[in-house]
């Protein structure tokens, strides 16, 4: 048997014309559906669901009970927590037909999501955003943001490391863990490099 690259549990379930990279792990009951492209070295949890047309960067690390719909899409070094949850109709009903009109949602490289966190469809995370647990977006994401509540609320800036950044007077803030450079500057974060 040719190897295939990647690891599936044997509970898996791999639909046809998914392309799914090296080193990739997927683990027991998950259901990778057709026409999903997932990247490299990437871990999809237990029991986890990966639409059609879904797609993910490389490293991208996808918890237990998660659901990716149609319209997702993760860039590299994404973080989905435990039973986090995206949304890709906005009004849904039961007796209305909806397929077709899913809306995307881009997460951006680097970003996290924390457990049981819910993102409503159409808003975007940007680059290393850090979303807290239990989390309910319902706006777009700001690179580098830091949002915590219901509705979810920006209460700082963190660094590609996942430190919370403190800026001096000068709008300069580093990170404690990489040593890395950030500047604040017209509600915007960005590394100095």
């Amino acid at each position: 048997m040719k190897d295939k690259g990647y690891f599936a549990h044997e509970t898996a379930v791999i639909d046809e014309n998914c392309e799914i990279g090296k080193n990739t792990k997927i683990w027991h009951f998950s259901h990778i559906m057709s026409n999903c492209s997932i990247g490299e070295a990437c871990n999809i949890g237990q029991n986890v669901v990966v639409s059609p047309n879904v797609k993910m960067g490389k490293n991208v690390k996808v918890q237990n009970n998660v659901s990716l719909y149609t319209g997702v899409i993760c860039e590299d070094d994404v973080f989905l927590g435990p039973s986090m949850v995206f949304t890709n109709v906005i009004n849904p009903r039961s007796a209305v037909n909806r397929r077709g009109l899913y809306e995307k949602t881009i997460v951006k490289k680097g970003a996290s999501i924390g457990a049981n966190a819910t993102i409503v469809c159409g808003n975007n995370i940007g680059e290393y955003a850090l979303i807290g647990a239990g989390a309910v977006v319902t706006k777009e994401v700001k690179p580098y943001a830091l949002l915590v509540g219901n509705p979810a609320k920006q209460i700082g800036w963190v660094s590609e490391y996942g430190h919370r950044l403190n800026f001096n007077k000068d709008n300069i803030a580093v990170c404690p863990e990489s040593c890395q450079e950030y500047i604040l500057k017209e509600n915007k974060v960005e590394r100095i490099k």
